[in-house]
């Protein structure tokens, strides 16, 4: 589709000029002489861009440009005028004029300008189509989760995501940290500013204050200029200090400040610069502990920890996982061109029992893993990896005290040994053959045992 250009001009020898030569540039050229008939020309037809004569009969080109941007906001408007001042001309820009132009002009000059106007109209639009396919991603709806320990964080992340307030949120790693910080972020009043993600943990101590800070040329080698900070570029929307757990005390003492009073001073700089940021923090330890040992000072915990959330680890939120698998399964799927169709119920229940250390992030990776080498089908049991089967040992010995006057070793191995033939032996009914498969023994080596313990009674008992 050719892009429309309006030409709005009382002067017809302007008017027929401009549209020979923009339709001969393959334009889509439409001509009003007036600007009532070229406002009633713009509502029909959607023009790209105005060119606006400023000096007209019923209605002049500034009132013009301010009445186009109420009806069509997305239309680029050049004023053309053959008495041109500065005030007019910050008045055309200040009422949505794109560019102001004087009279006489070349028409090579004219049709570099539109050229450029639907270059910067194109990537307005893509910018705003970027930041809707954003705020699309992060919608709290999408946020995963049916378990009551995420809908729990889901509510409390409804109530703040439209304040101010600083938020903490902590968690293991791969729990979602991030994401909880960007859902808060784009459904906050926020959103259309920067959010400025920096991981404290992944930054040389000696480059992090610059990196949050900026720092003046000449305030260290190899500061060769200015340089904002990530404060700075975060202005007026959020900055997402991630692994705070892991800064320095020097470091904090500088945050605490910005927490305090909205200020900080780049490197090398003695003057205040003010920010108005949100600040949300994250970290994977214990911070209350971290304050004990007097790793982390205690004014900046009471000042992150303002609104705590906490996600779960996926281990305490099974009911969750296959609601990721079928997402993670869907994704990977449009992402690599693959066609497979779920996990086998007995393929999922191996991944409901395993611990999932790595929380959602190995969740995740093991899904993609699977789909690519899999390609399309089911994924079943034996298509998993071997660390899935890899079954602990049960923690029986966290609970066992040894007394201050000792204990018998081989009086309590005995003791402890007839307690899990028993248990066995109940548990299958006094099925010797399924108790000894249970306890991985020979189902000799169990009768012996039995014997001579002399089991067999109390197993029946």
């Amino acid at each position: 589709m050719r892009p429309k250009i309006l030409i709005i001009d009382d002067e017809e020898i302007i008017r027929k000029a401009l549209e020979k030569y923009l339709t001969s540039l393959n334009y889509d050229v439409m001509t009003a002489e007036d600007g009532e008939k070229g406002l009633a020309l713009a509502k029909e037809s959607s023009a790209d861009v105005a060119l606006i004569d400023m000096m007209m009969p019923k209605l002049s080109g500034i009132e013009l440009v301010r009445r186009l941007k109420e009806v069509s906001p997305n239309l680029v408007c050049i004023v053309m005028t053959a008495y041109g001042t500065i005030p007019s001309a910050v008045e055309a820009v200040k009422a949505g004029a794109y560019h102001y132009l004087t009279k006489p002009f070349e028409l090579e000059d004219i049709g570099l300008l539109i050229s450029k106007a639907l270059e910067h109209r194109s990537l307005r639009e893509e910018n705003r189509e970027l930041k809707r396919q954003i705020r699309q991603k992060y919608r709290f709806d999408n946020i995963i989760g049916v378990s009551p320990q995420i809908q729990e964080v889901l509510r409390t992340i409804h109530k703040v995501a439209a304040s101010d307030s600083t938020i903490l949120v902590l968690g293991e790693s791969g729990t979602g940290k991030e994401l909880v910080a960007r859902a808060i972020h784009y459904n906050s009043q926020r959103a259309d500013k920067p959010l400025v993600p920096v991981n404290c943990g992944a930054i040389p101590e000696e480059l992090l204050e610059s990196e949050l800070f900026g720092h003046m040329k000449g305030s260290f080698t190899g500061a060769i200029a200015n340089k904002q900070g990530r404060f700075e570029v975060a202005d007026k929307g959020t900055i997402f200090l991630d692994e705070i757990g892991d800064m320095s005390p020097k470091l904090q003492v500088k945050i605490l400040r910005v927490l305090q009073e909205r200020k900080f001073e780049p490197v090398g700089s003695t003057k205040s610069h003010e920010v108005d940021v949100r600040i949300i923090a994250a970290t994977n330890r214990n911070l209350e502990e971290a304050v004990q040992r007097g790793q982390f000072r205690e004014d900046l915990f009471y000042r992150l920890n303002v609104i705590p959330l906490r996600i779960p680890p996926l281990r305490s939120r099974k009911a969750d996982i296959p609601v990721f698998v079928k997402h993670f399964v869907q994704k990977c799927n449009d992402e690599n061109g693959k066609k497979v169709d779920g996990f086998s119920e007995e393929a999922m229940v191996k991944i409901l029992r395993y611990g999932w250390p790595g929380n959602v992030r190995e969740l995740e990776n093991l899904v993609e893993r699977m789909v690519i080498l899999k390609g399309q089908g089911i994924i079943q049991v034996e298509d998993l990896p071997s660390h899935l089967f890899e079954e602990k040992t049960p923690d029986f010995f966290t609970s066992i005290v040894i007394p201050d006057k000792g204990i018998s070793f081989k009086s309590l191995v005995a003791d402890f040994e007839s307690e899990l033939i028993l248990k066995a032996l109940q548990k299958t009914g006094g099925n010797k053959n399924k108790a000894a498969a249970l306890l991985r023994l020979n189902r000799t080596t169990l009768v012996e045992k039995i014997k001579k313990k002399q089991l067999d009674k109390e197993a029946v008992n």
